[in-house]
């Protein structure tokens, strides 16, 4: 279901889509398509992955968690060890766990680069392209990362701002938003073939007293 920031892309703008999404864990292949930039598995977060969410977000003290190395068992004990509350977020555990087991088999890596962080503020407010291969993004909690379509954006306005550069946005509504729970593996410049067309993104905009829970993963 689309958002109200959400819009199909233009229909009289001739481009080659550079994304696909759906409801099954098929699409998530699909980003190793040479035009496609980004996949999007459309998913609701089962109850029980939900309970354990709201227990970070309860818990007084902040959670900044970083990983790198195989999923599995240690990853597992370290997120058990972490997180607050562990009893009580079994099922958040196991979801953190398949998703990290799924970019190792996915990607063909024996390890992973992981992190889980609850935010109170936009942590990328500008719209940017990752210099890396690919990111899976998901939020358990909050808004979703905002990305546009190949054709909403002027490229050369990226990078570090000048007053002499050029809006990023060429059609502000175009933006679209990630949805709660939502799975997308996101390709950067790092991607062989893919240099000039890395995914244009960037973090929501938080209002005051709200909060996200953000879990990347990347192919180590």
């Amino acid at each position: 279901m689309m958002t109200t920031t959400q819009r199909r892309d233009s229909p009289d703008v001739p481009v080659t889509p550079r994304h696909a999404e759906g409801e099954d864990i098929s699409i998530l292949p699909r980003i190793f398509e040479d035009d496609i930039s980004i996949a999007i598995l459309r998913r609701q977060l089962p109850k029980e992955v939900q309970a354990g969410v709201n227990t970070q977000l309860q818990a007084n003290s902040a959670l900044s968690l970083s990983w790198l190395g195989p999923p599995g068992d240690a990853l597992r004990n370290e997120l058990a060890q972490r997180l607050h509350d562990p009893d009580a977020c079994g099922a958040l555990i196991e979801d953190i766990v398949t998703l990290a087991e799924a970019m190792a088999c996915l990607f063909d890596t024996e390890a992973v680069g992981l992190r889980l962080r609850r935010l109170a503020s936009a942590m990328c407010p500008r719209f940017h392209c990752d210099h890396l291969p690919v990111r899976l993004v998901t939020t358990y909690h909050g808004p979703g990362c905002e990305w546009l379509p190949e054709w909403a954006v002027n490229r050369q306005g990226l990078g570090a701002p000048r007053p002499d550069k050029p809006e990023i946005v060429a059609a502000p509504s175009a933006i679209r938003r990630l949805g709660t729970g939502d799975l997308a593996l996101l390709k950067g410049s790092g991607w062989i073939g893919n240099e000039e067309n890395g995914l244009v993104h960037r973090s929501p905009d938080l209002p005051a007293s709200h909060e996200r829970l953000l879990l990347t993963i990347d192919p180590a």
